[in-house]
């Protein structure tokens, strides 16, 4: 954090997840993490429903051409080796350059993303004074309601006392 802040400032998150998710996604051959971070935005939500990126190959030494795996139920595979040229040019639309060349289909269930977290509960009304009371000395504004949001959030997720 020190670093960062020497450097001119904090970053965003989403700055440090290609970075972070590099090592990870790396040994699947996802060297580039966006790929499977933004695979919705990449191929459009109805096909990312059916279709999940699960490696990425290429020739020794080469970031271009590669074999792209994704998985499929089985039920969509032919419609999916139909899709292969459109697929394809979203993929390397999004790269910018022709990184994949082909696909390779593997059945089964694609990956599924984490739904949403629940929304947290209704606080009771003594739950609001608890956290208007502990934030109240705080003299900045917006840091006031942003701990105001965040301690709903983290009350809003616990079950109510008795």
């Amino acid at each position: 954090m020190a670093e960062v802040e020497r450097r001119g400032g904090i970053r965003a998150i989403a700055a440090e997840v290609p970075r972070v998710a590099k090592a990870a996604l790396g040994k699947r051959g996802f060297g580039e993490a966006q790929l499977v971070t933004q695979w919705e935005a990449v191929i459009g939500a109805e096909l990312a429903a059916k279709l999940s990126p699960d490696r990425l190959s290429f020739t020794r030494g080469e970031r271009r051409d590669g074999v792209l795996r994704l998985r499929v139920p089985s039920a969509f595979a032919v419609e999916a080796q139909h899709l292969e040229p459109m697929i394809l040019e979203r993929i390397n639309g999004f790269f910018g350059y022709r990184a994949v060349a082909r696909i390779q289909l593997v059945q089964g269930p694609p990956a599924r993303h984490r739904d949403a977290p629940p929304r947290p509960r209704p606080l009771n009304p003594e739950e609001q004074r608890t956290i208007a009371a502990r934030v109240a000395a705080v003299p900045d504004e917006g840091l006031r309601a942003a701990l105001a949001r965040l301690g709903a959030a983290i009350l809003g997720s616990r079950p109510p006392r008795p």
